[in-house]
């Protein structure tokens, strides 16, 4: 298995040769829908689950970035069957997280409202071995609250327990982050931020990082950033090319 490399191919061809239990994180955002026949290639999401959990190490985390198309007037349903394949394939749904996008393109007026997010399902194979949480201010910082628990002493059935609230809390699982700007030639470009945060989240430095999909490169950008390693594939030979011109 090479690292810091991204193979022109099939995600499929690349996860036979990486051995099994050893990706710590794979962060993704499929075709999906309409889409899923990409650049001529059909995305086969049973194989690649299958695979996915394979290459997996114990304890590590799959995030899935994934949203739905509106077709003949329905929603495809398409993230929450991929959310149940996973189920199927082996992994548990270890949260359903939100990118909230703070600058969405406006749409014409249809009976629904504006759609403004994709969901970010993750994934873990057993239970999570690595959580560096985020945090962000409490807004109730300094705050005096109580607490009751049973005791056994004869006697004294309760103790009342007084806590401040600490000046810091987990984030939200609900992530608002602007779309990136998009100055290549690959239709959907993931915010770097958002790739940053779920690496920081969920790995360590010299972590193994893995994206089938790596489009136009950000996962390996990140990663390389923050000193993990990388593995990215990308079937487009126009994308795998702009993946690797925007690593130099």
């Amino acid at each position: 298995m090479r690292l810091n490399i991204i193979y022109s191919e099939d995600c499929l061809e690349t996860m036979k040769g990486i051995p099994n239990d050893s990706i710590d994180l794979t962060i993704t955002s499929p075709p999906y829908d309409s889409l899923r026949v990409y650049d001529g290639h059909l995305f086969n999401f049973f194989l690649v689950a299958k695979s996915l959990y394979e290459i997996t190490k114990p304890g590590g985390i799959l995030v899935w970035i994934v949203a739905d198309a509106t077709e003949e007037g329905s929603e495809t349903g398409t993230s929450f069957k991929q959310a149940l394949g996973f189920k199927d394939a082996g992994f548990n749904l270890h949260d359903t997280m939100i990118w909230r996008k703070t600058n969405p393109m406006p749409k014409i007026k249809t009976k629904r409202y504006c759609d403004v997010f994709e969901y970010m399902f993750v994934f873990s194979k057993g239970k999570p071995k690595t959580f560096n949480p985020l945090m962000q201010p409490n807004k109730r910082a300094g705050e005096l609250y109580s607490s009751t628990s049973k005791l056994r002493t004869k006697g004294k059935m309760r103790k009342k327990k007084i806590f401040n609230i600490n000046n810091e809390r987990y984030r939200d699982n609900v992530w608002d982050m602007a779309v990136a700007k998009n100055n290549t030639k690959h239709p959907a470009v993931f915010p770097e931020n958002l790739i940053l945060d779920h690496i920081l989240s969920w790995t360590n430095e010299g972590d193994i990082i893995y994206d089938p999909f790596i489009g136009s490169g950000t996962t390996a950008i990140v990663a390389k950033k923050l000193n993990r390693n990388y593995i990215g594939s990308e079937i487009s030979p126009e994308y795998y090319s702009l993946a690797n011109s925007r690593l130099l």
